[in-house]
């Protein structure tokens, strides 16, 4: 039992070929290696050698590069999330939202209990799963470093699938605990996760992690909307995050 356990949890640091079928474990080895949804204009060995391969240089270089590509698309993100404000029903969660927002664009790092407040929104209309629109999803994709370039019907299954493994992995990773990882395990973690891990302290990507596993082990598969915006929500003023 223990070491099924260590096997699922080193398999939600890149994804590896741990009891999932081999459609998702090839699409999150394409996240690991970056070819997911790259432009024609990459560069030897970038495009050529999986990440194993590459020097410590490379490795800071490139996923700066994979990071700065999906952090083109948080703006239009966070933008929508404020566009759908006035379609909450409940005055509550209207309120939470707006505040949530409003911190972020104002450079705080939301608290866990800040995103969790959210479940609902993001279990129904307007931003669960079945109702994101096509532009949404193509932000978010980019966000998960999957390709935008699919019909809606396919990027909602995609995402799904992908944050459904993600969240699963994440139950692993807490039972076996966050302490029994080794410092570049913890990195790619949270870099698989949304954070450009490769210019903070490996505690404070500990911390992060902790606060990540906190929100997604709170959350049902309904609420998985949230986890998956949860990828530029408690990233994208992370202390020590480039901009």
């Amino acid at each position: 039992m223990a070491l099924s356990r260590v096997c699922w949890a080193r398999a939600a640091l890149w994804g590896s070929a741990v009891t999932l079928g081999p459609h998702v474990t090839r699409k999150l080895q394409l996240v690991r290696c970056g070819l997911a949804w790259g432009a024609p204009r990459y560069l030897f060995p970038r495009q050529l050698l999986i990440q194993h391969f590459w020097t410590p240089k490379q490795q800071i270089d490139f996923l700066d590069i994979y990071h700065a590509r999906r952090k083109q698309s948080h703006p239009e993100i966070l933008c929508h999330l404020e566009k759908v404000i006035p379609l909450v029903s409940d005055a509550g969660l209207r309120w939470h939202l707006t505040e949530l927002c409003t911190k972020i664009q104002h450079g705080t790092h939301p608290a866990i209990h800040d995103i969790l407040a959210l479940r609902e929104c993001f279990s129904n209309h307007p931003l669960g799963m079945k109702q994101l629109h096509a532009l949404q999803m193509k932000a978010l994709s980019r966000a998960m470093l999957l390709t935008p370039y699919l019909p809606p019907f396919l990027l909602r299954h995609r995402l799904k699938t992908h944050t459904t493994v993600i969240h699963q992995l994440d139950k692993a990773l807490a039972k076996l605990g966050i302490s029994q990882l080794t410092p570049q395990e913890v990195k790619s973690a949270c870099y698989l996760r949304g954070l450009n891990s490769t210019h903070i302290a490996e505690e404070r990507c500990r911390t992060w992690l902790g606060e990540w596993l906190q929100i997604s082990c709170s959350l049902k598969e309904a609420e998985l909307s949230l986890l998956l915006h949860n990828v530029v929500l408690l990233s994208i003023n992370y202390t020590g995050t480039r901009r």
